[in-house]
């Protein structure tokens, strides 16, 4: 949605309860608000910011501005929970009310230090020819759930970068924090910074070097940068914005994707023995994904589903944005692997044997089997000409195809309206689709292959049909989860 920098960038304060009634009332006529995954309660939701464990239980954030469906003077909005599938809205945020986050609180990341969550992140600041100031900042959240923030910049933009310089994620590697932060060079090509705290003193940090993970430079900003380990092995996740397709085919106006690693020196900045670079997800909406290892040592990631500078139909509700469901990684016959957390299963109610449906509430899950050398369209969102979207499962060929090009109102088809990805030809495999009203995520062989997508259907676009070839499996009811919103 486009407004004017003056409406985006308008104090909080300057809005009036009338103004923000009438967009609530806005958003309350969407006909596409999701059932269990967390929605913004008005304007936009995007990145995952925060994602850690403290004070008992699992900490995430999301970007906000509140407003509308554009990217303004952005906040972070805190949620919790116990299971990573039931969160709740705390009312807690962090405000972009300091002069070192004026024109925003963007990304960044949180852990526990002690008995307080640091919370490292960009301040966005512009001066009054618009020119950006990006600042690496950080504040103490207690308990109590108290934010302080910390008045010094604890990063400053290096030399070596322009204005684009943001998202640190801080991480523990054998005892001593570490962060990485996106950058893009003077030669306008990405790279990922590499810094240590001083002492382990996360309010001082020294820069070791440009970090190694073998990339080209062919993307001309690299944003939101995460290592995680995962049984054992470094993986890098991150957002090369620009890449070069012949380096990556992708489809989406920016590709997310990930590299495993044999080993991480952190004396040398480097990663060791990577892997090509690889699609974390094959739909049409996953970006800005963040990972975090737990205390018990999983590994956690969690994906804004949206993409920059694309516009979506909710966008005339006032609201744009939602968050994946959270997954578990790990790593198979050298493959990475992601798949809700098992507590998703709570939200089971009613279980059947996998058939055809007229109507459903666009609220389930299918736990479908596809056998080897076959070929199969099934079709969610159906209506009864048969249109929706499509799911083409070809096991002889190892080919799966993902074609939205009929399901409700369409957007972004500059793109393209299909999506696909490879599987192991002649063989069987498994597919867990997670429907939620205007959001599909649809997890190949447990995790093995993931696609995420939106998908905003007519009122008549409520079945599922089997347009080809055949399917068995189960379907089960998913109830609703209850999500206070406490954000405008």
């Amino acid at each position: 949605m486009n407004l004017p920098t003056e409406v985006r960038y308008r104090p909080y304060t300057d809005w009036t309860d009338g103004e923000k009634t009438k967009i609530k009332e806005n958003v309350g006529k969407s006909p596409w608000r999701a059932s269990y995954h967390i929605e913004p309660e008005t304007g936009l939701l995007n990145d995952p910011n925060g994602f850690s464990y403290f004070n008992g239980k699992f900490q995430l954030f999301y970007q906000s501005w509140p407003f509308g469906a554009a990217h303004g003077l952005k906040q972070w909005v805190h949620t919790e929970s116990e299971d990573l599938v039931h969160f709740t809205e705390t009312g807690v945020k962090l405000l972009p009310d300091h002069e070192n986050d004026s024109h925003g609180a963007y990304s960044g990341s949180a852990y526990q230090i002690g008995d307080k969550l640091f919370i490292f992140y960009t301040g966005n600041v512009r001066d009054e020819n618009w020119i950006r100031d990006p600042r690496q900042i950080g504040a103490w959240m207690d308990k109590n759930y108290k934010i302080k923030k910390i008045d010094k910049v604890l990063i400053k933009k290096p030399t070596d970068v322009t204005e684009h310089f943001r998202d640190p994620q801080i991480f523990d590697y054998k005892g001593q924090f570490y962060a990485i932060i996106g950058a893009q060079n003077h030669n306008k090509q990405g790279f990922i910074k590499f810094y240590k705290a001083v002492d382990n003193d996360v309010e001082n940090w020294v820069e070791v070097g440009d970090l190694d993970f073998g990339g080209t430079g062919s993307e001309y900003m690299i944003e939101c940068p995460n290592i995680v380990f995962v049984d054992g092995k470094p993986v890098l996740l991150y957002c090369p914005q620009g890449l070069d397709k012949a380096e990556l085919d992708y489809n989406n106006i920016y590709p997310n994707t990930y590299k495993i690693f044999q080993d991480f020196d952190p004396e040398k900045a480097a990663l060791v023995g990577g892997t090509p670079i690889i699609n974390l997800d094959y739909g049409f909406e996953a970006y800005a994904t963040q990972g975090f290892n737990t205390p018990d040592g999983r590994a956690l990631i969690v994906s804004w589903i949206g993409l920059p500078d694309v516009d979506y139909p909710t966008d005339k509700y006032d609201y744009q944005g939602a968050m994946s469901l959270v997954k578990e990684l790990s790593i198979k016959d050298g493959k990475l692997y992601q798949y809700p957390v098992e507590a998703i299963t709570s939200l089971r109610t009613r279980q059947e044997d996998f058939s055809e449906k007229t109507a459903t509430t666009n609220t389930y899950e299918l736990e479908l089997n596809f056998q080897a050398n076959t070929q199969t369209e099934l079709v969610l969102f159906a209506d009864q000409e048969g249109n929706g979207l499509s799911l083409t499962v070809d096991t002889a060929k190892g080919k799966v195809i993902l074609d939205r090009s009929k399901a409700g109102e369409q957007y972004a088809t500059d793109f393209g309206t299909s999506r696909e990805c490879t599987l192991d030809a002649g063989q069987a495999a498994t597919a867990n689709i997670f429907v939620d009203n205007s959001i599909v995520e649809i997890f190949f062989n447990k995790g093995e292959k993931v696609f995420t997508s939106r998908v905003f259907p007519s009122a008549e676009q409520t079945g599922i049909k089997v347009a080809s070839g055949n399917v068995s499996g189960h379907y089960f009811d998913l109830k609703s989860v209850s999500y206070t919103h406490l954000t405008l």
